[in-house]
């Protein structure tokens, strides 16, 4: 069984050929990787799979751009393999990736997720730990040794706690995420939207702790740019309320009370006030101290 490896690209050139290059250097070569090229200026990667050789790496450019949730949509619909992999276009598997998530998928057939371990780097590639990370991996990340199963309202309260999940690290059995679509109208948060969907349906997921994924972390992503206008947390406010709502009609009651109470997305906006106050952002300042104290 391969693992189906997907990477919507749009972005920089530089850091898709490298993430072409981490799937390449894989231990484990069962693999197939599909990059789909969501008509980014240029033809530089197009070029540069095809001069892989590759027969295992294909190539989709699309005629016109579509965003993100589209193209990710478009990936799933592409996987034909048991087992598939979102990447990010910036991010990087480590040699024993493809070994860590089908021993995982092999030993946990019912797992519908696997989380695998993942390290911070920087725009860099240095290894990194910034405080929403370190939020992340050692205070809202369920704690335990060795593989381990979540699933049911437990790992709703925990994740709307706090999303401690990495998406373009996650894999997802395709017979399961392929029963779920990605909400229209959440940009940002739809990874997390996704994953509450797919758990409130029954979904199982598998921590893996062993680390085999470097997820970047840079100021000049999509997420990370709407932070500093604010306008990030308007999407995370809307999708909560939703979340709320959809964990209460489930009889998830205490599910519900973590999605209103949305504790570090809040503490996530305070962080913000101080930088908006130094350069006078006004308007800003005021999205912020609504998702930080509103309703």
């Amino acid at each position: 069984m391969a693992l189906d490896i997907f990477i919507p690209y749009w972005g920089d050139v530089n850091y898709m050929k490298q993430a072409v290059d981490s799937v390449r250097d894989q231990t484990n070569g069962d693999w197939r990787l599909t990059v789909v090229d969501d008509a980014y200026p240029g033809d530089e990667v197009r070029r540069y799979v095809e001069e892989t050789g590759d027969p295992r790496i294909k190539y989709i450019r699309k005629s016109i751009n579509q965003g993100i949730t589209e193209n990710f949509r478009t990936c799933v619909s592409l996987a034909t393999e048991d087992v598939l992999v979102v990447m990010g276009c910036d991010d990087l598997l480590l040699p024993n990736f493809v070994d860590v998530v089908l021993r995982a998928h092999s030993a946990f057939p019912h797992a519908w997720i696997i989380q695998p371990g993942v390290q911070v780097i920087d725009e860099a590639g240095t290894p990194a730990a910034p405080l929403a990370d370190k939020v992340k991996q050692r205070l809202v990340k369920p704690r335990g040794a060795g593989p381990r199963i979540l699933a049911g309202e437990p790992l709703a309260v925990s994740l709307l706690h706090g999303d401690w999940l990495y998406w373009p690290s996650l894999a997802f059995r395709r017979d399961r995420i392929r029963d779920y679509d990605f909400r229209d109208g959440f940009p940002v948060i739809q990874d997390l939207a996704l994953v509450m969907d797919m758990v409130l349906g029954g979904a199982e997921l598998l921590i893996e702790p062993e680390t085999c994924f470097e997820y970047r972390r840079h100021i000049s992503s999509a997420s990370s740019a709407k932070l500093v206008d604010g306008s990030r947390f308007v999407g995370e406010r809307d999708y909560f309320d939703l979340a709320a709502q959809l964990c209460a009609a489930k009889g998830w009651h205490k599910a519900a009370r973590a999605a209103r109470l949305r504790l570090t997305s809040r503490a996530h906006a305070l962080l913000f006030v101080p930088g908006v106050l130094r350069t006078n952002g006004s308007g800003p300042l005021g999205t912020l101290l609504r998702h930080a104290f509103g309703k």
